[in-house]
């Protein structure tokens, strides 16, 4: 795919993915997804953008179809527009540990479960993020979406903790 057209969102806003959406991939194309889904997993290290989308593709992993490998390919077109980017880290002289969380109610059309995620932030630089589907069922927006917050803050209350076993003075705003 090096010579594929680019898109400029790594999935789809309004298309969601289900078990039971596309025909079943082969043996061999099944081993191809579970490779290049590992590979693209690998990448999230460095590309926090890609956390979300790759998660969903990660949900199907044993049992991939062809719309799962469409979405794939999606991803990689995303990427091919966008190898030039990455995390970057600036001198700063804020201290600022800060976070944003969200969450999508509901958004698996299989079981129902919601997909939080948070990115944390020291002063301007982006240091930790994270997206991945909820252990429970949701009963409302509200509840999702704080269950996003209590990660986002346990994840924040870990960099304090690791920022003053370093000697780093810092101020915590959620």
């Amino acid at each position: 795919m090096w010579h594929c057209k680019p898109v400029d969102t790594p999935i789809s806003a309004t298309k969601k993915l289900s078990f039971t959406e596309g025909e079943a991939l082969g043996e061999e194309d099944s081993t191809k997804y579970r490779s290049i889904v590992g590979a693209l997993q690998y990448l999230t290290l460095t590309r926090p953008d890609l956390s979300f989308s790759v998660n969903k593709v990660c949900q199907f992993l044993h049992k991939p179809t062809t719309v799962h490998w469409g979405a794939v390919k999606r991803i990689i077109r995303y990427v091919k527009g966008t190898l030039t980017m990455g995390p970057q880290l600036r001198r700063s002289t804020s201290t600022l540990v800060s976070a944003f969380s969200d969450a999508d109610w509901a958004g698996c059309v299989d079981d129902r479960r919601s997909t939080g995620g948070f990115a944390v932030f020291f002063g301007p630089n982006h240091v930790s993020w994270s997206a991945r589907k909820q252990p429970t069922v949701s009963r409302s927006s509200t509840e999702a979406e704080y269950k996003a917050l209590a990660n986002a803050t346990a994840e924040m209350m870990w960099i304090q903790r690791l920022l003053t076993e370093f000697g780093i003075s810092h101020s915590l705003v959620a």
